[in-house]
């Protein structure tokens, strides 16, 4: 792995609404921050939560809200197969 990614992302994907809604270069940002252990907009027990699942092996999920962009998601599964960016109310 390069240096700052913390972890495999397995392949890359996002729901409709994400694709459509979001911009190409702000999706390219938020996954190398998501990779990289900047995990967005989320309170500091979730933050807490993904650094657990960095060391045992769950899923990560992020939040990021750029300016004049939706707020969004990226999920990464537990067994690092796959990476979903997503709307939240797409979940």
């Amino acid at each position: 792995m390069k240096k700052g990614r913390r972890f495999r992302l397995g392949q890359v994907c996002g729901t409709p609404g994400a694709q459509e809604g979001v911009s190409p270069l702000i999706l390219r940002d938020a996954l190398t921050r998501h990779q990289s252990g900047d995990w967005g907009d989320i309170c500091d027990a979730d933050r807490a939560e993904n650094e657990l699942a960095l060391e045992h092996g769950f899923r990560i999920h992020s939040a990021y809200k750029y300016e004049n962009e939706p707020t969004f998601w990226i999920i990464t599964e537990a067994d690092r197969s796959v990476t979903t960016f997503l709307l939240p109310d797409e979940y």
